[in-house]
């Protein structure tokens, strides 16, 4: 048997196995949220407020929800700015040695693991909010906003970057050819032809920010709870699952964390078609 005939085969194996690995995934998670919708209960766990406690108590995953948009916007927000601003730096309007060593450490924050940003946030970043602010006790919205930009950053600049690799130097020509400097030649040709890597690096960041689980348990302060300030303690989704698991396993708050997977699954289900269909239009 030929060698590429093996190999085709051992591939096509593999991917079966992925596909099979993701349909019983996919499997598991409908049949453990199936009771929650032929009883009713989904849409008061999706909305309602989580007290556990309470005289009447409920176990709404609402404030979790609120809260892991808020966080992955918030770091998307801080984020691509800069990632724009590294990726202009790294194809001509900087100067190429420092553009190299900015690309070297971007590449090398994407092998840093998450709990390590979170060990760091948490001996650095909370103790100076908490200084700063003069309230509350550091872990925040904003501690996890910040934390959460610098581990999206590197992966918003890497996707931009693929793709302005092979068509910058030619752009960036064309536009010194008809007078431009080096950032207009950036602003005005180079970024709108890449408006395709522009968005798809936007979603594979606010795919990474809002399926985190460590710095949101780290940093962000667990308190279930819609923020009225980025000073206040909020619980992300994916925490929520953590501490749930870490804790408890046949209560009524052990099936709320079924609509919160089911939910999670749903979201990045639907952004990973936004992308493949991003690619798509982009390689016509």
């Amino acid at each position: 048997m030929r060698t590429d005939t093996i190999l085709n085969r051992l591939a096509a194996g593999a991917a079966g196995l992925v596909g099979i690995a993701a349909l019983a995934i996919v499997g598991f998670i409908l049949l453990s949220t199936w009771p929650l919708v032929t009883s009713g209960e989904i849409g008061s766990i999706l909305t309602g407020a989580w007290r556990p406690f309470a005289a009447s108590p409920t176990y709404g995953i609402g404030p979790m929800v609120v809260v892991s948009a808020l966080l992955s916007v918030a770091a998307l927000g801080l984020a691509f700015p800069v990632a724009l601003g590294i990726v202009g730096f790294l194809h001509g309007v900087g100067p190429r040695r420092p553009g190299r060593v900015m690309l070297g450490v971007a590449q090398f924050m994407t092998s840093i693991p998450t709990v390590v940003y979170g060990f760091v946030a948490v001996m650095l970043l909370v103790p100076w909010i908490r200084q700063v602010a003069e309230t509350g006790s550091g872990y925040s919205l904003l501690a996890a906003v910040i934390t959460l930009s610098l581990l999206v950053l590197p992966t918003i600049v890497l996707v931009i970057h693929a793709r302005l690799e092979r068509v910058a130097p030619g752009l960036m020509r064309t536009g010194q050819a008809l007078g431009m400097t080096s950032a207009q030649a950036m602003l005005g040709i180079v970024l709108p032809a890449a408006r395709g890597s522009l968005a798809t690096a936007l979603v594979l960041g606010f795919c990474r920010a809002v399926g985190d689980t460590l710095v949101a348990l780290m940093v962000a302060g667990n308190a279930p709870q819609v923020p009225s300030s980025i000073l206040d303690s909020v619980r992300a989704l994916t925490s929520h699952i953590a501490l749930v698991l870490a804790t408890d396993s046949f209560s009524p708050e052990y099936r709320s964390i079924s609509a919160a997977a089911l939910l999670l699954f749903l979201l990045t289900a639907l952004l990973s078609l936004l992308v493949r269909r991003l690619e798509s239009r982009r390689s016509v």
